[in-house]
């Protein structure tokens, strides 16, 4: 029976193991893809000039200050919001608990705008302004669905709510921008990584490291969350230091991301259930989903430039695949007699 046992947990353990190689593999092709194939082609080899500081002519403008600032935010971007949205949804238990539908990237977006158009804030005051706004957002809504427990169910149906607020928020601050202001604030209800440069990627990657290593070295005890809270007690997790480190480096993940690039729609949604469906009972999620994020940006923005017949932002592609699956999920739990 103990080496049955034994045998299942190293299938499970080579099972992730190939499923994040297949991952990251992906990323790295889409990654290339991006930096060679545009309204051009450039050849590899002055690609890896450039990534390697050579002053190649024309590839150096086109590679080093367009294609490669793009292909590096959206990365980060994707790592950020898969990451922080599997967190919510692991730690909840339920598939909606994602940052797009419980108001933190509201949350983040309104103090975006609010810093942008009010206090004419800039770069890293921007990011820093919206991680704090988002973390207060969780922790309202932490607090207003907090009765005996949280409750899945009421977190997110506090959270939709508190999103429709700051929703209403962003449209009056909207509304009263000044013109050189609100095409810079409409950036972030789109979600966007046109214009991205390298040094404003430098607070995504610095977030990843502190916050998504802080997941990730934790990620059995949020993994047990998904038993429930009087199992995981059982099991020796503390649930409530476990459940608010998670919530703070969820959160400061999706909010640096979406300060740096705008709410790009659905990849905290969708990154979760695409990594379930393809990882199976392998483990943690988090690696996995992380990396799924990353795909979907970078995919979705690759998409949006030169795959269709006009451009788009990454976030309009990503919320056109993004809405169905929001309703399919809606009326699936529906059928079978279940609550949100």
């Amino acid at each position: 029976m103990l080496h049955a046992v034994k045998a299942i947990r190293v299938h499970r353990r080579q099972r992730l193991t190939l499923l994040v190689g297949a991952l990251l593999a992906a990323v790295l092709v889409l990654f290339a893809l991006s930096l060679t194939l545009g309204q051009s082609f450039t050849p590899p080899a002055d690609v890896i000039a450039v990534l390697l500081g050579h002053d190649v002519p024309g590839a150096g403008f086109t590679v080093g200050q367009l294609r490669l600032p793009r292909a590096v935010a959206s990365i980060l971007a994707g790592l950020s919001f898969g990451l922080g949205g599997v967190t919510f949804q692991t730690m909840l238990r339920n598939p909606l608990a994602s940052p797009d539908i419980i108001g933190i990237s509201a949350g983040a977006s309104a103090a975006a705008v609010f810093a942008i158009v009010v206090l004419s804030m800039t770069g890293t005051a921007v990011s820093i302004f919206a991680v704090v706004v988002a973390l207060a957002v969780a922790l309202l809504v932490h607090g207003l669905s907090f009765s005996h427990g949280v409750a899945g169910t009421r977190f997110i149906l506090v959270g939709i709510g508190v999103a429709a607020m700051l929703e209403s928020v962003i449209a009056y601050i909207l509304s009263i921008a000044p013109n050189w202001n609100l095409q810079e604030a409409m950036r972030w209800m789109t979600g966007s990584v046109n214009g991205a440069r390298l040094s404003e990627a430098l607070p995504m990657l610095l977030s990843l490291a502190v916050f998504g290593s802080l997941l990730l070295l934790r990620r059995r005890d949020i993994e047990a969350l998904r038993l429930g809270d009087d199992t995981a007690a059982a099991l020796g997790v503390d649930v409530a230091r476990t459940r608010m480190l998670a919530m703070v480096a969820a959160v400061g993940l999706v909010a640096i991301a979406t300060a740096m690039t705008g709410p790009i729609a659905f990849v905290a949604f969708l990154s979760g259930p695409i990594a379930a469906r393809i990882a199976g009972n392998s483990g943690s999620l988090l690696l996995p989903a992380a990396l799924v994020g990353a795909v979907l940006v970078l995919s979705g923005d690759y998409i949006g430039q030169f795959l269709l017949p006009a451009r788009y932002p990454v976030g309009v592609v990503t919320g056109a695949l993004g809405a169905p699956y929001l309703l399919y999920l809606i009326i699936r739990v529906n059928r079978s007699g279940g609550s949100l």
